[in-house]
C-alpha cells in the first residue's frame, strides 16, 4: 500500500528485454534506503519487486523484472535511459498518511492533452479510458504516475488537475508534454462502492 506522496525521482539506468521479462534498472538515493531484494517500490505508481541491488557511485541501483503484461499496460514502456521516474516506498504502519490509498496497481494509461503554466501553477488535462473515468469524481482523488492528486474538473473523456510548483519541481511530471502517456490508478474506495452496488443490484 502506498499514499501517492512521491519521495524522489529516480533515473532509469538501463532497459534490457530478455526472453522471459524486461529488466529495468533505476538509480536513486532516499527512496531505496533500506530496500532489500524482494521488497517493493512504486515506479511511476506501479508496484514492482526489487530483484537485484548494487552501488553506483552516490546512488543505489535497483533492478526489477517486468512481465510483458506490466510492460504493455503501463507507461514504463515509454521510458528511456536517463528518464526520470517517480519513486515511493510502501507505507509503514506508523508512517504519515499524506495522500490517499494507492495500491500500486495501474488501472489504465491516460494521455496528456494539455500541460501548460497558468500563473504560478500548472494545468494538466488528461484523457482517460472509460474503465478509469467511471471512478473519477470532482474533488476526488486519483494517482497520476503514482502522485496523489485532486480532480479539479471532470470532462466526458478526461479530467483536469492543477499542479502546484512544488509538485512540478519534485516529480517526473516536468518531463511530460502533450501526447505523453501517464499511469492512472483510480481511488480504491470508489471501486469497492461500485462493486457492492453491483452485487446488490443497485446498478
Amino acid at each position: 500500500m502506498f499514499t501517492g506522496i512521491v519521495e524522489e525521482t529516480g533515473i532509469v539506468e538501463s532497459i534490457k528485454p530478455t526472453s522471459k521479462s524486461i529488466e529495468l534498472a533505476v538509480k536513486a538515493k532516499r527512496s531505496v534506503a533500506g530496500l532489500k531484494v524482494g521488497g517493493s517500490l512504486a515506479i511511476n505508481g506501479c508496484c514492482l519487486t526489487a530483484v537485484k541491488l548494487g552501488a553506483l557511485g552516490k546512488f543505489k541501483k535497483v533492478q526489477f523484472d517486468l512481465l510483458k503484461e506490466t510492460w504493455d499496460r503501463t507507461n514504463l514502456k515509454e521510458v528511456k535511459v536517463g528518464s526520470l521516474v517517480n519513486l515511493e516506498r510502501p507505507l509503514r504502519a506508523a508512517g504519515e498518511f499524506g495522500g490517499h490509498f494507492v495500491t500500486g496497481h495501474i488501472d489504465g494509461v491516460g494521455t496528456v492533452k494539455r500541460w501548460e503554466r497558468a500563473g504560478q501553477d500548472w494545468v494538466l488535462d488528461i484523457e482517460a479510458p472509460a474503465e478509469v473515468m467511471r471512478y473519477i469524481v470532482f474533488k476526488g482523488s486519483v494517482a497520476v504516475d503514482g502522485i496523489s492528486l485532486t480532480v479539479a474538473s471532470v470532462f466526458k473523456k478526461g479530467f483536469r488537475i492543477w499542479i502546484i510548483p512544488h509538485t512540478y519541481e519534485v516529480t517526473a511530471l516536468k518531463e511530460r508534454g502533450a501526447g505523453a502517456a501517464v499511469n492512472l490508478e483510480a481511488d480504491i474506495l470508489g471501486k469497492y462502492v461500485d462493486r457492492i452496488l453491483e452485487q446488490r443490484g443497485a446498478k
